[in-house]
């Protein structure tokens, strides 16, 4: 069995990659209003701000930040995962295994997670979030991609509504091509 390490760092700043089970599928775009529904949720009970989130049809990006000696994010994804896949009705193929755990069929059991480092870090992060969508062929523009806080950030004054970045992430990000 692999030995997961996780750093936890009270109040940090993590970067997530999150992935549906079944990766040609398109729960999370098909049913974005309960998976925003889930987050919200959970950013009730257990706070957290988040920088930045890309929703793509089968993955998303995150960037979270946790509060004042707080580390706990494994709850958080647990919690979000639980009630977005409670939300959608059992139509999924279970394997032996999940249906013996009495899991559902929807989303990957582990995600990645990476502790931004310094401004620079997180940089590169929010803009590999924001260009994701354009990175796999989804839209030509970032604007046009409809599931990520980058309309927010351009309200904002944070970035222009014709950013698309160069185009290039270079860097691990916890997602396979």
């Amino acid at each position: 069995m692999p030995n997961y390490r996780r750093a936890f760092v009270p109040g940090g700043c993590w970067f997530f990659t999150v992935n549906l089970l079944e990766r040609r599928k398109t729960l999370l775009v098909d049913h974005v209003a309960s998976l925003r529904e889930a987050v919200a949720i959970t950013r009730r009970d257990h706070p957290f701000t988040i920088d930045a989130f890309v929703v793509l049809r089968d993955h998303l990006h995150a960037i979270w930040q946790l509060p004042p000696g707080d580390h706990d994010f494994s709850t958080r994804w647990r919690l979000i995962k639980t009630r977005f896949a409670r939300a959608l009705p059992k139509r999924e193929r279970l394997s032996a295994v999940r249906l013996a755990r009495h899991e559902r069929g929807i989303w990957q059991r582990r995600f990645w997670e990476h502790l931004i480092r310094d401004e620079a870090d997180y940089a590169r992060h929010v803009e590999y979030c924001y260009i994701n969508p354009l990175k796999h062929g989804l839209v030509t523009r970032v604007r046009d991609w409809p599931y990520s806080s980058f309309h927010r950030d351009v309200r904002g004054g944070l970035f222009p509504e014709d950013w698309a970045g160069d185009g290039e992430a270079i860097g691990d990000f916890g997602e396979r091509l």
